[in-house]
């Protein structure tokens, strides 16, 4: 599957504790938009309303060969999910700490979004990850590793 657009800032605001792939609900001219590239995730949340999960704050670009009115560039998206893992994410994302981020979005037969269940960190937190990759990176350099 080709990623399309990826939410690095996640991976470094949220400690991803575990990830779970699901499907989009998408128009036909947004699914062109998606397969094309133009697809930001940055700021984009998932929350659950009236057991469904919905994808709020995406950026899909409104595809510029469609015949009809361009699509909503920041709609909110259903996400597709098996019963036993949105009640999963539903839970886990009422617990005190957890939210649940997009990390990427696949492109294949369909289009998939990758969420991940993070737990927010403390900006003493991030400036540790920064020391621990800036120490890997200068290792990895020297061949002392």
């Amino acid at each position: 599957m080709k990623v399309v657009a990826e939410n690095r800032r996640a991976r470094f605001d949220f400690e991803i504790l575990e990830t779970v792939e699901a499907g989009i609900m998408l128009t036909g001219p947004e699914a062109k938009s998606c397969r094309m590239g133009h697809v930001n995730l940055a700021g984009a949340y998932v929350s659950f309303r009236d057991g469904r999960a919905i994808l709020k704050n995406a950026s899909i670009a409104p595809y510029s060969f469609a015949a009809r009115m361009p699509h909503e560039e920041r709609r909110d998206r259903t996400m597709l999910l098996k019963g036993a893992e949105l009640r999963k994410l539903t839970v886990r994302a009422e617990e005190k700490g957890l939210t649940v981020v997009p990390l990427a979005m696949h492109v294949g037969r369909f289009v998939k979004v990758e969420l991940g269940i993070g737990r927010g960190r403390k900006k003493t937190d991030k400036r540790q990850h920064i020391r621990e990759r800036e120490v890997a990176r200068k290792l990895k350099q020297t061949g002392d590793y």
